[in-house]
């Protein structure tokens, strides 16, 4: 969602985006893979745990339209605070979003391949990731416009 908003505001190529895309859906399966390897469970497993509604899917739009604008908020005004912040938003998300702020696909899919407590059916992943690239765009453009640099003379 991240890569894609950069791309919206023509800040990296669409084919850099692409790769982005390859390369941290590549790195959460492998990741989800290392943490089952840590605990000792099997590499390989499918969620079963339903993650379904409505209410559940515009959780992860809002969560993702939040660290869209925490972001983007954080570029214009202080952007070397940028890693503190987007590490304290996802925190502060996965407290006050009903779905524990996803806000990522590649997490998302990732989560799909952990039937534990953190897992997400794949059944339900469409629903997460459509929210999310919803919650990424209309963020976008929404704090594009909102700021903005202006001559106010």
């Amino acid at each position: 969602a991240v890569s894609l908003m950069f791309a919206l505001r023509r800040e990296i190529a669409w084919r850099t985006t692409a790769a982005y895309a390859v390369a941290q859906l590549a790195g959460a399966v492998i990741g989800v893979w290392a943490a089952h390897a840590m605990f000792g469970e099997a590499l390989f497993q499918v969620s079963t745990k339903l993650r379904d509604g409505p209410a559940q899917a515009f959780s992860e739009g809002v969560a993702t339209f939040g660290l869209i604008a925490a972001i983007l908020g954080s570029i214009r005004f202080r952007p070397d605070a940028t890693p503190m912040i987007v590490g304290l938003y996802i925190t502060s998300a996965y407290w006050f979003t009903a779905s524990t702020s996803f806000a990522n696909p590649a997490v998302t899919i990732a989560r799909a391949l952990s039937n534990t407590f953190a897992g997400i059916a794949p059944s339900s992943a469409p629903a997460f990731i459509a929210a999310q690239l919803v919650g990424a765009v209309v963020a976008t453009f929404l704090f594009g416009w909102l700021l903005q640099e202006r001559d106010i003379r």
